[in-house]
C-alpha cells in the first residue's frame, strides 16, 4: 500500500509543494512544529534511514542538498534545523524517507 507522501508524489493528494525536480520533492507540514516547518522526501521509496543501501547515496545527498536549498529560499538565515526521525521509537510516522526542515524560531536542546 503507498504511504501518504507517495500519494503526494503521485497527485492523488494536495500538498503545498515548495520545491520538485526528478528525485525529490519538497512541502510544509500540514502539522507544523516550527513557523517554517517543510518535508523533503526522495521520490523513490525508500522506508527509513534504517533501510538505506549503498546505492542510495546519490539520492540521500542530494535530498540534503535540497533541504539547504529550500531553508536558504525560506529565508532561514539565521539558522534551521534538519531532522530524521527513524523508526517508531525514533518518531517515524509515515513509513517513506524524509527530512524535516525546522526554523523561524530558536530551536532548543535536547529536542525531546
Amino acid at each position: 500500500m503507498p504511504s501518504i507522501f507517495t500519494k503526494i508524489i503521485d497527485r492523488e493528494i494536495p500538498a503545498d509543494i515548495v520545491y520538485e525536480d526528478d528525485e525529490c520533492l519538497a512541502f510544509r507540514d500540514i502539522t507544523p512544529k516550527a513557523p517554517t516547518h517543510i518535508l523533503v522526501i526522495p521520490k523513490r521509496e525508500i522506508v527509513s534511514l534504517a533501510d538505506l543501501t549503498d546505492e542510495d547515496e546519490k539520492i540521500v545527498g542530494h535530498c540534503i542538498l535540497v533541504a539547504a536549498k529550500v531553508a536558504h529560499s525560506e529565508g532561514l538565515a539565521a539558522g534551521y534545523r534538519v531532522v530524521v526521525n527513524c523508526g517508531s521509537d525514533g518518531g517515524q510516522e509515515v513509513p517513506h524517507l524524509h527530512f524535516h526542515i525546522l526554523g523561524g524560531r530558536q530551536m532548543t536542546w535536547p529536542p525531546g
